[in-house]
């Protein structure tokens, strides 16, 4: 019997490795046209993005800039930043698209409302950061400044630091996504959770310990939404969880003979 040539062997790899360059493609063209759309106005994205801190700083004092290059550099760094978080949707569909071909049908339908609500978690981890945690942070810091220190703070370490903040309440809000992964894969269950809860909320003030500058506010303001996040996450995953076991009896019952029909006629 005569093997199949290795180029044919090798097709479905090379097809594959095609589609994923195509894909890559398509991610990086996305953010690229993106980008060149938002640098025209990347001097008011930043004013935007510094709006919190100036709201704060004292009259008279402005954000400084210690870099030669600095004036162009941070808003370009941050338009970029701003591109890639603006083409998630795109990255995510076409990651979708790669892995989707293997998936059950019952797997697509649970994970394109997960594809969904993890974008949105994305973005209202990033607005809460900013409409909600700023303020506060920022009203705290110049409330502490010392007598004789005037608050200039430079417009490239303040970039870094908000980015930082963006990213982890961005990650951070994903948390009801991992939980309720965690427990319909049955990687561990509901009461397994339950009982570990008090170990999510120390879990959860580490977190945010490590991701966020060492002040109490901005960690507290991120480990109590993870804390109810978690909750949430345990919530929807016990009721999904509930839901599959029913229809699981119901199918069993569906599928069990009955005893109830008439005997058949004797010939």
């Amino acid at each position: 019997m005569s093997q199949r040539p290795d180029s044919d062997q090798e097709m479905p790899l090379v097809s594959h490795l095609t589609e994923l360059r195509t894909r890559l493609l398509r991610i990086i063209a996305a953010v690229f046209l993106l980008f060149a759309g938002l640098f025209y106005f990347s001097q008011d994205i930043y004013a935007l993005v510094a709006a919190p801190l100036r709201a704060y700083l004292p009259e008279g004092a402005t954000m400084i800039a210690t870099g030669v290059a600095s004036p162009f550099l941070t808003p370009f760094k941050l338009t970029l930043m701003v591109s890639l978080f603006l083409s998630i949707p795109i990255i995510l569909h076409q990651i979708w698209g790669f892995i989707a071909p293997g998936l059950y049908k019952h797997e697509k339908r649970i994970a394109i409302p997960l594809l969904i609500s993890s974008i949105l978690l994305f973005y209202a981890g990033m607005a809460f950061a900013y409409f909600v945690v700023f303020p506060v942070m920022f009203g705290f810091f110049a409330s502490v400044t010392p007598e004789g220190v005037e608050m200039m703070t430079d417009i490239g370490q303040y970039l870094d630091f908000v980015l930082t903040l963006f990213f982890a309440f961005g990650v951070a809000f994903e948390i009801p996504i991992a939980t309720f992964l965690l427990i319909w894969v049955g990687v561990v269950d509901v009461a397994t959770l339950r009982r570990s809860r008090p170990y999510v909320i120390v879990g959860c003030f580490a977190v945010g310990m490590v991701l966020t500058p060492p002040d109490v506010f901005s960690q507290t303001l991120l480990a109590v939404p993870m804390w109810l996040l978690f909750e949430a996450g345990l919530l929807c995953g016990s009721l999904i969880k509930r839901r599959d076991e029913q229809e699981s009896v119901d199918e069993a019952d569906s599928e069990t003979p009955t005893n109830d029909q008439p005997p058949a006629a004797q010939p």
